[in-house]
């Protein structure tokens, strides 16, 4: 089985030095940031329509509870407010850094192309959340052009539309309630590198005892029906970029695993295997049986 290539082209169409695990990574934060934000939008869209009634809900391709689920970049908007009857798009950015001289925004995100000009998109607005100062804005995508200048991006190597920071920051309004909802992200988000930095270290011990197969004899142990045995299958099958053809059932087999005696290191190794197939399968109903 090969990548789904919208998998591929979302991956590269970032940051290109990520790699997939690297990509997951990144991609995970930005499911977390979205989830967190999820109630505070809505309530930040009933103020802006006061009387009516405002449902929001998660939309785009990390709408699932891993993302990449169905794989690939997705043209659909973060957020869709439903107000009263009419449909309304969000898309949210944020910014983890306070010293950026632009914010730069993804040109599909902004404008459409009707032939050799674009337009801004209708039926749309943005929402940036600046974490280092607790303000937020909303604005919709003519904003956007009309305060930006079309330029590269080297860290996305595209270009975008870069709003130049004091544009951007004078519309900015304090909120106190980002003080909660930034540090509920940030714990999620420590929690999560946490887990990435052990998957380091276990790459890092799988590569020495690889090595010493050359360099002293020995020999790695892959061994049927082992934790660690598949863990270091799937490790290896990740970083090759293939999906073992009996997906479904090896999903199936690491979920027999969970039990009340498994230990933290255990657990790593689960959450990393499952991580893994859970993106790239189909679902079907099975029987185990032990």
């Amino acid at each position: 089985m090969k990548l789904d290539g919208k998998t591929i082209y979302a991956q590269s169409s970032d940051i290109k030095s990520r790699t997939y695990l690297e990509y997951r990574r990144d991609m995970k934060k930005k499911a977390i940031a979205e989830l967190e934000v999820l109630e505070w939008l809505e309530y930040k869209i009933k103020e802006l329509y006061p009387k009516k009634k405002v449902k929001v809900y998660k939309a785009g391709g990390d709408k699932f509870l891993w993302f990449l689920r169905k794989g690939g970049i997705s043209r659909e908007p973060d957020f869709i407010a439903e107000i009263d009857n009419k449909k309304i798009e969000f898309e949210f950015q944020y910014a983890e850094k306070g010293d950026l001289n632009f914010y730069d925004f993804k040109v599909s995100k902004v404008a459409k192309k009707k032939g050799n000009k674009r337009e801004p998109i209708k039926n749309k607005f943005f929402v940036y959340i600046h974490k280092p100062l607790h303000k937020y804005a909303i604005f919709k995508p003519k904003w956007i052009m009309d305060n930006s200048k079309y330029g590269m991006v080297e860290a996305w190597r595209s270009y975008a539309f870069r709003v130049p920071k004091e544009k951007l920051e004078r519309l900015l309004k304090p909120d106190n309630t980002l003080k909660n909802l930034c540090q509920r992200i940030d714990a999620k988000n420590f929690i999560l590198n946490f887990q990435h930095s052990l998957i380091d270290i276990k790459k890092e011990k799988l590569s020495y005892l690889l090595q010493e197969v050359i360099d002293k004899n020995k020999i790695v142990k892959i061994i049927p029906k082992d934790l660690d045995s598949f863990f270091k299958v799937c490790f290896i099958l990740d970083n090759l970029n293939k999906i073992p053809q009996n997906a479904n059932l090896w999903l199936v087999y690491f979920l027999s695993y969970i039990n009340n005696n498994i230990t933290l290191e255990d657990i790593s190794k689960i959450i990393y295997c499952i991580d893994f197939l859970y993106s790239k399968i189909e679902l079907k109903s099975m029987r185990l049986s032990c």
